[in-house]
């Protein structure tokens, strides 16, 4: 096997076109530890190692693009890299290789979806749904849900907009709101308190 052309395609990275037709792209680094240029003999297990290096090279790229992109939980990103057509090893490599550097963090990452949900206003039911969506290991939940603020004063407020001045007595306006308020993930025992607390609010109100 022969090295028959070196193309840049853009900065320090290149097409290497080998004489049995193929041709891999791989960043300079890879053209560099293995000394490649036009005209170099390579052996069976130089080209394969060439092969692998070049492989694992994209895969880093990749998962480095996706974590720019946005945050992910460790199980995100591995099957990310899956369905771009990355193999399980090089995943599993670039993954170990990130946990390493400290550039993924499940803990961190659990956390922070639980801030992020909790200000959207959601119930711990549902900041779970998310937790899980993600595919944030079950390891991480308890000290992440820790992050989760008083829900008495967020679920009072989205109490009082489903209402809209509504009697506690209206029971269409009081099971729509129960419902949605359900579905951001309170439980019966939250909501049966907020509804107390509205309707103790809406006599002082009206009632004196």
């Amino acid at each position: 096997m022969t090295v028959t052309q070196l193309r840049e395609i853009r900065p320090e990275h290149y097409e290497v076109s080998f004489s049995d037709g193929s041709s891999m792209k791989m960043g300079l680094a890879v053209i560099a530890d293995f000394s490649l240029y036009t005209g170099r003999e390579l052996s069976e297990e130089e080209f394969a190692a060439i092969t692998d290096a070049a492989g694992l090279g994209r895969a880093k790229e990749r998962a480095l693009r996706m974590i720019g992109a946005r945050p992910m939980s460790e199980r995100e990103l591995y099957d990310r890299l899956i369905e771009k057509g990355e193999s399980e090893f090089h995943a599993a490599a670039v993954l170990a290789r990130l946990l390493e550097l400290k550039l993924i963090d499940d803990g961190e990452y659990s956390k922070m979806l639980v801030r992020h949900y909790a200000a959207k206003g959601y119930g711990i039911r549902r900041v779970k749904d998310e937790l899980y969506r993600h595919k944030v290991g079950r390891e991480h939940w308890e000290e992440a849900l820790e992050e989760m603020p008083e829900t008495d004063e967020t679920l009072d407020k989205l109490l009082r907009s489903r209402m809209r001045g509504a009697s506690p007595s209206d029971k269409t306006a009081t099971k729509k709101a129960c419902d949605a308020l359900m579905r951001r993930g309170y439980s019966w025992e939250e909501i049966r308190s907020a509804l107390y607390r509205y309707e103790t609010e809406f006599e002082e109100e009206y009632y004196g």
